[in-house]
């Protein structure tokens, strides 16, 4: 699979979350998929478990794009994730792909929080909080 149809996949999920379409996730992630969300020590298996993850989240927010970027297959996507009432996410998702479908996911997520003062003098603000 090229980097372009690789990125597309990528994008597909993008809008499926978007669009809150489930059916549409469905078809982007291979049977056997495994996804790692390292902050709460969980690893899930095979797409019959993430679809059930997903059908009973309280609320999928919405992701904002900032960056893909990978070579092969692959990729890591930085993104704003929002659940709603300003509850926001810097997140970076690591993906390995394979034959149209997603086959890992690695997922990390942190809220913004501003910078100390102390590291005014050597630093440039890149996002204001």
């Amino acid at each position: 699979m090229n980097k372009k149809n690789n990125i597309d996949v990528i994008n597909s999920l993008i809008t499926s979350i978007n669009e809150k379409n489930l059916e549409a996730m469905d078809k982007l992630f291979s049977e056997d998929v495994i996804i790692e969300w390292p902050q709460s020590g969980e690893r899930i298996v095979g797409n019959s478990n993430r679809r059930e993850i997903y059908n009973r989240f309280p609320s999928l927010p919405s992701v904002k794009l900032s960056r893909i970027n990978g070579i092969g297959n692959i990729y890591i996507l930085e993104a704003e994730l929002n659940y709603g009432n300003d509850d926001k996410y810097q997140s970076v998702f690591i993906f390995e792909l394979e034959n149209g479908f997603i086959k890992k996911e690695i997922a990390y997520w942190s809220k913004p929080f501003p910078a100390p003062n102390w590291r005014k003098p050597w630093v440039e603000k890149i996002i204001q909080y």
